[in-house]
């Protein structure tokens, strides 16, 4: 992924509150029509076959958008001791899946808060209509955590977190990220690929169609994306 671009650490309070303020004074770019997708996924030893299942899958997102006017997706991911990165905006699945394919997971430690400030970050660029993120648990100061959760509320801009496996400090933090960004959370088991694929689909026709589009979703698909579209109309 040679256009990969490294996140920077997270912002103090300070320069975030001055970001927030310039922002605020600043008009988004006018939306072009698609839907904008942070695609966020965990590249830590333990998540190599879930990388693996999410590359292979990932074409979901785009054909559930299809209709909706499309949709394109900034893959970020995060591995080893201090390696964050973010591809180019991707507007298709072959582009998204050779991305996926270059990168190897390698051990290290959760970098969540990096995540959740280039969020915030590309916002005051240009439109984000979601972020989703999938992982299996959470090392970081949760309280930094929820500053940028709430900033990303604040902002318009819900997360989605899909959590596999049973890790409660990792469930707490993940349902709590999702109330305050307005968006979601959800647990998803690994050995059941179609949950994932269904999960995906989801937060792509939200991020291209909008709470309604989501709804019809959820509707036609039942199950596990219920889960979803209820938390999200407050249920």
């Amino acid at each position: 992924m040679s256009k990969d671009k490294s996140l920077s650490r997270p912002s103090s309070a300070t320069q975030v509150d001055a970001f927030l303020r310039k922002l605020a004074a600043a008009p988004v770019p006018a939306a072009s029509g698609r839907g904008r997708l942070m695609f966020a996924m965990d590249a830590t030893a333990s998540r190599e076959a879930t990388w693996s299942e999410a590359a292979r899958i990932q074409e979901q997102m785009f054909a559930e958008t299809a209709q909706l006017g499309g949709l394109d997706v900034q893959l970020v991911y995060y591995r080893g001791l201090d390696e964050c990165r973010a591809s180019r905006w991707l507007c298709d699945t072959a582009s998204l899946l050779a991305a996926m394919r270059k990168v190897d997971c390698a051990a290290g430690r959760t970098q969540i808060g990096r995540v959740l400030g280039h969020a915030v970050e590309q916002t005051g660029k240009t439109r984000l209509n979601a972020l989703v993120f999938v992982g299996d648990c959470m090392e970081e100061d949760l309280d930094r955590l929820l500053e940028r959760a709430g900033q990303l509320g604040l902002l318009g801009v819900p997360v989605f977190l899909f959590h596999e496996g049973r890790d409660e400090v990792a469930a707490a933090a993940f349902a709590r990220i999702a109330k305050l960004s307005n968006g979601a959370c959800c647990r998803f088991d690994a050995s059941s690929p179609q949950q994932l694929r269904a999960l995906l689909g989801a937060v792509a026709v939200y991020a291209a169609g909008g709470r309604k589009a989501l709804a019809d979703y959820g509707r036609r698909q039942g199950g596990i994306v219920l889960q979803l579209t209820h938390q999200m109309s407050g249920v």
